[in-house]
């Protein structure tokens, strides 16, 4: 699975430095179900892709929803496992992350986010 860098342009923090693409149907519908957590620095894009759940996870995570052109449309903190996102965000796709990530990098609604290859 390819490895990017997620970066909020802007606050100029990094959020993840080892973020896995999920790209493929496969990739994107196993997404982080049956893994015990997320080090620091990891996380996963889901793209393309609008709505996310936690069934089959242990763990939470916080999540961005990000539209076409990088602006985050909605942000949530510690999503709990055995939950279901919300269903009408309008976004290209979906960053899942550590616990507490959101908080650390002060990241929000409508700041800009950067896919860098590593």
């Amino acid at each position: 699975m390819a490895l990017v860098r997620i970066v909020n342009e802007s606050k100029q923090t990094e959020l993840g430095d080892q973020v896995e693409m999920a790209r493929s149907f496969w990739k994107r519908g196993i997404g982080l179900m049956f893994r015990s957590g997320l080090a620091s620095g990891a996380g996963l894009v889901i793209d393309p892709c609008s709505s996310i759940h936690t069934m089959w996870m242990r763990f939470p995570i916080d999540v961005l929803y990000v539209d076409k052109d990088g602006t985050i449309n909605r942000a949530d903190e510690a999503m709990k496992p055995w939950r279901f996102g919300p269903l009408f965000v309008h976004g290209k796709y979906v960053i899942e992350l550590p616990p507490g990530t959101i908080r650390t990098t002060r990241t929000e609604q409508g700041d800009r986010i950067k896919v860098h290859s590593v």
